[in-house]
């Protein structure tokens, strides 16, 4: 075969396809057939025929009874419109838009990203609860499973300033809710929503506790640790 004709081919051209189309085609509710007569409006699309017919698309594939049908579907469904537009001539003519196709896609994955998220949130959240009966060295009690799940609920803590206030209320020896309470409430008042607030917030509490010991006291005892409870 002549290379010259085998360079022309090669050349003629690509049709992008977003990769996330390729993997996720069946997700959203595309067959082969449909995928495939999808990809080829594009093409014509892309090649400035705005409205190929089932003839043209049968040149490439499925007779041309065939493509009408998969075309009625795909219009049927969703994945694909007829526009009109007016040319700089005044003349009305129709186009293909595969711009509902985009619109499925990013709602089918967007969905997904939520599903993953809210059941990622969701074992963090069981997590947490282990977290707390690993501390307590015991199951925790209707009332305080009621009051944790009030923190995430109600208050909005995230799982991870929880998980904080439970190692300071360690780190202070008052392992207790009404404790872990008072300091997600000072938390929450003096806006600390991330770990980096609570160890800020948290030095700069011992500080203030510091300073408020008389002098001579501070001389007899040694200084108070620094304790970075919030690493791990």
């Amino acid at each position: 075969m002549n290379k010259r004709f085998l360079m022309q081919w090669i050349t003629e051209g690509q049709l992008s396809v977003p990769k996330l189309l390729l993997k996720n085609y069946r997700k959203i509710g595309l067959n082969e057939e449909e995928f495939v007569l999808l990809l080829q409006v594009y093409d014509f699309l892309s090649e400035q025929h705005p409205f190929p017919t089932p003839e043209d698309l049968s040149e490439r594939g499925p007779s041309s009874s065939e493509c009408a049908t998969i075309l009625g579907q795909l219009l049927k469904k969703g994945y694909l419109s007829i526009e009109e537009h007016v040319d700089e001539n005044g003349i009305l003519f129709e186009s293909y838009s595969i711009d509902p196709l985009w619109e499925k896609l990013i709602h089918v994955m967007t969905n997904e990203k939520i599903e993953q998220e809210n059941e990622l949130k969701k074992q963090e959240e069981f997590n947490i609860y282990t977290v707390f009966e690993q501390e307590f060295s015991r199951p925790l009690s209707p009332i305080e499973c009621e009051t944790l799940a009030m923190w995430l609920d109600q208050d909005h803590h995230s799982p991870e300033i929880i998980r904080a206030a439970l190692r300071e209320s360690v780190v202070s020896g008052k392992l207790n809710f009404r404790y872990i309470d008072r300091i997600l409430f000072e938390w929450k008042k003096n806006g600390v929503q991330t770990l980096q607030q609570a160890r800020a917030y948290g030095e700069k509490f011992r500080k203030y506790q510091q300073s408020k010991q008389p002098t001579q006291e501070k001389r007899k005892v040694e200084p108070f640790p620094t304790y970075n409870w919030l690493e791990k």
